[in-house]
């Protein structure tokens, strides 16, 4: 979370008295997150635990506390230090909006967050008042059954896993497993153990005993690793269900028919452990057209299908895509059909690439926490996926944590709201962290970049010789853009000592940014037109390049090494590495067309083409793909 200073002023000596027994460990936990200390000298807080809304006063020489969960308690606080350093007397009262209000964190992208890092990352949440967290676990947790399930993947032991755990609780949070059962497996399903429960290269085979074995021993790993009596099991995106080693042993079956044989089986197992489970959604969406195939005569959904969704399973409806508040109430209004009230899933964009996507992500979070308390939606949480290897640190996420917090508690959200609890919370300036999303809303890009452009990610790793997607960024000098926002963000680095390593890094990747992006056009049009002296100009440019790149990924490990388990790293020093030794190759082929020993640079002469991926055709976007089809149009890895 960048510098390891604190900035927060003179501490405060406060006496915390009254109703305390169910917070006093936690409060001891975040002290010195406020910067507080607790001594029976201090200013006197009176606590008062009762049903009702939580509230935090200073009347008469004495603060007040009154709050009805462990977690309001904690935010009640935070309110009460920091109204306490702008007014002797105050009353802040605030009515939670939902009674389950959290974060999902992908540990399964290569970033696995240490014990440390979640430590921080609780002591957050309990500040701003969010009181569960998710550590989305594919396969990286032990399994003592099957040693090759996330192997040097980063997993968690069992005993990291509680020491979390019982953190978590002494801050009023509930730490939910988040697994996977069905989908999203191949990290754990492409090693030969797997071979026999394998229907696709990432689902596993329904109705296989050994599958169920498999499962048992999963559920029965994090049952014994977390507290909680409720569990996450997945089972989304699960599109070639049935289509592999399953079409082979059974014939063609109707998904939603496997789906609802194979979670009843995997929810008996969650039962045997005591657990009630949830799983997300998506799966279910071919119900809701009108003219589904599953509606009868009458237009509902055929009560056979219904009574093959478990009745006790919870289901959880993700959508972080779209600003119309519309979309998300009539999905709530579909999944209500199932005669179930959906968990709602948002997203912090922490995916899209080397930096958040804050623009979407308070579009999306604005439209869809405005249908939640219109539909009485009454639990709610933020995913931080790390879609192609958790390029962007997760502790970027915090505005958008803060954002939904506030929505937690308030009615209605105003941004200078935000920004302010944003400040005392999280020790930074809610305006110049929201000035990141421009190393990726660039010119030619739409407003809020709704459809999620990953121009710094395609800008730092194209090749300058080849430059796939040179086509899409000509005229909009880029180039320029990024020059003028390195000294913005240098100022926004000052501004923010406890984010220091982080903007110092985004101020880095706009430096580098502001000569690489351009320089594949600069080359291919100096060579078009035989200027010799202009290409060897490109020469020293070429060596400023590969050192300030190493300086980019040096800046970028020290980030990662501070947050994440040190495995997944070697993927983005990969990454790095590929365009220092690229350049390489390129000084070599410029040096041996100028010095006469090669007639032709091949990859030169050849005709530059818009990137023609599945993204690039939708408006408002410079490039958005993964990192294979970034760096060449040749096969990456088979």
């Amino acid at each position: 979370m960048g510098a390891k200073k604190e900035y927060r002023g003179i501490i405060m000596k406060l006496h915390v008295k009254g109703d305390i027994s169910s917070v006093e460990e936690g409060l001891k936990l975040i002290a010195r997150n406020l910067n507080i200390e607790l001594s029976l000298e201090g200013y006197p807080i009176q606590v008062k635990n009762q049903p009702g809304p939580l509230k935090a006063a200073n009347q008469n020489g004495q603060g007040e506390i009154t709050f009805e969960k462990p977690i309001h308690f904690f935010r009640a606080l935070g309110l009460w230090v920091e109204n306490n350093r702008k007014n002797s007397e105050f009353a802040v009262t605030e009515s939670p909006q939902f009674s389950m209000s959290g974060v999902m964190l992908d540990a399964s992208r290569n970033a696995v967050p240490t014990v440390g890092e979640i430590k921080k990352l609780l002591e957050k949440m309990a500040v701003i008042g969010l009181d569960s967290l998710m550590l989305y676990t594919e396969d990286t947790y032990e399994v003592k059954e099957h040693p090759y399930f996330g192997y040097m993947r980063g997993r968690y032991t069992t005993e990291e896993l509680r020491t979390c755990d019982r953190y978590a609780r002494q801050l009023g949070i509930e730490m939910i497993p988040c697994i996977q059962t069905l989908g999203h497996l191949r990290e754990a399903l492409k090693w030969n153990y797997a071979s026999g429960i394998r229907d696709t290269d990432d689902i596993l085979l329904v109705d296989e005993p050994e599958t169920y074995e498999f499962l048992e021993n999963c559920i029965r790993a994090a049952s014994e690793a977390y507290g909680t009596k409720r569990i996450h099991i997945g089972m989304d995106e699960t599109f070639q269900l049935g289509l592999g080693q399953y079409l082979v042993k059974h014939g063609y079956r109707n998904h939603i028919q496997i789906m609802n044989r194979h979670l009843q089986k995997v929810v008996e197992i969650t039962e045997k452990y005591g657990y009630k489970p949830m799983i997300w959604s998506d799966m279910y969406f071919p119900l809701f057209p009108k003219d589904s195939t599953f509606r009868d005569e009458t237009g509902q959904i055929r009560e056979e299908i219904l009574a093959g969704i478990p009745a006790d399973v919870e289901l959880v409806y993700w959508n972080y895509y779209r600003k119309e508040q519309e979309v998300y109430e009539k999905d709530f209004q579909h999944h209500k059909e199932l005669g179930k009230m959906p968990i709602f899933a948002g997203g912090a964009w922490t995916w899209n690439g080397m930096v958040p996507n804050y623009g979407k992500a308070i579009a999306t979070t604005e439209a869809a926490m405005a249908a939640c308390k219109k539909e009485g939606i009454k639990e709610v949480f933020v995913t931080l996926w790390g879609d192609n290897g958790a390029e962007t640190p997760f502790s970027a996420a915090y505005p958008i944590l803060q954002l939904f917090a506030e929505h937690t508690y308030h009615p209605v959200v105003m941004p200078e709201q935000t920004a302010e609890r944003f400040a005392f919370c999280c020790g930074g300036h809610f305006d110049d962290f929201m000035m990141l999303k421009l190393l990726d809303e660039t010119p030619g890009v739409m407003k809020d970049n709704m459809n999620t452009s990953m121009t710094s990610k395609v800008a730092l790793f194209q090749d300058i010789l080849i430059g796939l997607y040179d086509e899409n960024i000509r005229g909009l000098e880029l180039g320029e853009h990024y020059r003028n926002l390195v000294p913005e963000l240098e100022m926004a680095r000052l501004r923010n000592p406890e984010w220091e390593d982080l903007f110092g890094f985004y101020e880095q990747m706009a430096r580098v940014l502001s000569v690489k992006t351009e320089l594949g056009l600069q080359l291919k049009e100096a060579y078009d037109q035989n200027d010799v002296e202009e290409v060897r100009s490109i020469l020293p440019k070429l060596d400023w390049i590969q050192s300030n790149v190493d300086d980019l990924r040096k800046r970028h490990r020290n980030i990662w090494f501070s947050a994440y388990k040190p495995f997944g790293w070697e993927v983005i020093d990969i990454r790095y590495g590929g365009v220092i030794t690229r350049i390489d190759s390129v000084k070599y082929r410029i040096n041996e067309w100028l010095e006469g020993r090669l007639a032709r640079i091949e990859e030169l002469e050849e005709q530059r083409l818009r990137h023609d991926g599945p993204w690039e055709t939708v408006e408002g976007l410079v490039g958005g793909n993964i990192y294979h089809r970034i760096v060449t149009a040749g096969s990456f890895s088979l």
